[in-house]
Protein backbone atom coordinates (compact mmCIF):
# COMPACT_ATOMS: atom_id res chain seq x y z
CA UNK A 1 0.00 0.00 0.00
CA UNK A 2 1.38 3.49 -1.24
CA UNK A 3 1.86 5.67 2.02
CA UNK A 4 1.75 9.41 0.86
CA UNK A 5 4.70 11.70 1.83
CA UNK A 6 3.49 14.84 1.22
CA UNK A 7 1.48 17.07 -1.50
CA UNK A 8 2.72 19.75 -3.22
CA UNK A 9 0.80 22.33 -5.20
CA UNK A 10 0.50 19.76 -8.68
CA UNK A 11 2.88 17.15 -7.41
CA UNK A 12 2.90 14.17 -5.19
CA UNK A 13 5.90 11.97 -3.29
CA UNK A 14 4.88 8.52 -2.38
CA UNK A 15 6.48 5.61 -1.06
CA UNK A 16 4.75 2.87 -2.78
CA UNK A 17 7.37 0.37 -1.66
CA UNK A 18 10.31 0.56 1.11
CA UNK A 19 13.06 0.97 -2.22
CA UNK A 20 10.40 3.09 -4.30
CA UNK A 21 10.00 7.37 -3.86
CA UNK A 22 7.23 7.88 -6.47
CA UNK A 23 6.68 11.42 -8.15
CA UNK A 24 3.57 12.29 -9.94
CA UNK A 25 2.18 15.62 -11.51
CA UNK A 26 3.82 18.23 -12.69
CA UNK A 27 7.33 18.72 -11.54
CA UNK A 28 8.11 22.68 -12.55
CA UNK A 29 9.48 25.78 -11.16
CA UNK A 30 6.72 26.43 -9.02
CA UNK A 31 6.72 23.01 -7.36
CA UNK A 32 10.21 21.79 -7.71
CA UNK A 33 11.55 23.30 -4.33
CA UNK A 34 8.65 21.69 -2.29
CA UNK A 35 9.29 18.26 -4.37
CA UNK A 36 12.91 18.50 -3.48
CA UNK A 37 12.05 19.34 0.20
CA UNK A 38 9.58 15.92 0.18
CA UNK A 39 11.86 13.97 -1.59
CA UNK A 40 14.82 14.62 1.24
CA UNK A 41 11.93 13.64 3.78
CA UNK A 42 11.06 10.33 2.23
CA UNK A 43 15.08 9.51 1.97
CA UNK A 44 15.48 10.59 5.29
CA UNK A 45 12.84 7.86 6.48
CA UNK A 46 14.18 5.05 4.96
CA UNK A 47 17.32 4.14 2.11
CA UNK A 48 15.55 4.12 -1.26
CA UNK A 49 16.73 2.49 -4.05
CA UNK A 50 14.82 3.81 -7.27
CA UNK A 51 13.07 7.36 -8.01
CA UNK A 52 10.32 6.32 -9.57
CA UNK A 53 9.46 9.69 -12.04
CA UNK A 54 6.51 7.69 -14.11
CA UNK A 55 3.98 9.97 -12.54
CA UNK A 56 5.22 13.31 -13.78
CA UNK A 57 2.88 15.06 -16.14
CA UNK A 58 5.14 17.95 -16.98
CA UNK A 59 8.66 19.25 -16.35
CA UNK A 60 10.61 22.08 -16.76
CA UNK A 61 14.45 22.83 -16.14
CA UNK A 62 13.36 23.72 -12.78
CA UNK A 63 12.03 20.00 -12.10
CA UNK A 64 14.90 18.39 -14.14
CA UNK A 65 17.24 20.51 -11.62
CA UNK A 66 15.14 19.09 -8.44
CA UNK A 67 15.95 15.58 -10.11
CA UNK A 68 19.98 16.32 -10.52
CA UNK A 69 20.51 17.52 -7.32
CA UNK A 70 18.36 14.43 -5.11
CA UNK A 71 20.63 12.53 -7.16
CA UNK A 72 23.72 14.50 -6.31
CA UNK A 73 22.31 14.18 -2.72
CA UNK A 74 21.24 10.27 -2.76
CA UNK A 75 24.19 8.63 -4.98
CA UNK A 76 22.37 5.37 -4.07
CA UNK A 77 19.14 6.33 -6.22
CA UNK A 78 18.51 5.43 -9.78
CA UNK A 79 15.97 6.75 -11.42
CA UNK A 80 13.16 5.10 -13.11
CA UNK A 81 10.51 5.52 -15.88
CA UNK A 82 11.60 9.18 -16.59
CA UNK A 83 9.03 10.91 -19.08
CA UNK A 84 10.13 11.43 -22.64
CA UNK A 85 10.42 15.37 -22.25
CA UNK A 86 12.49 15.43 -19.23
CA UNK A 87 14.29 12.95 -21.03
CA UNK A 88 14.54 15.38 -23.95
CA UNK A 89 15.52 18.39 -21.71
CA UNK A 90 18.19 16.69 -20.07
CA UNK A 91 19.57 15.80 -23.22
CA UNK A 92 19.72 19.15 -24.97
CA UNK A 93 21.53 20.46 -21.38
CA UNK A 94 24.06 18.17 -21.74
CA UNK A 95 23.42 16.34 -18.51
CA UNK A 96 21.63 13.42 -19.53
CA UNK A 97 24.57 10.92 -18.52
CA UNK A 98 23.70 12.05 -14.87
CA UNK A 99 20.61 10.14 -14.91
CA UNK A 100 21.75 7.01 -14.84
CA UNK A 101 18.24 5.01 -15.36
CA UNK A 102 16.90 1.69 -14.25
CA UNK A 103 13.70 -0.77 -15.50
Amino acid sequence: MASKVAPSANVAVTRDTPDTISVSGELTFATAQKALADVRAAVSQASPTILDLGGVSRADSAGLACVLTILAEAPALAVARMPDGMRALARVSDVEPMLAERR
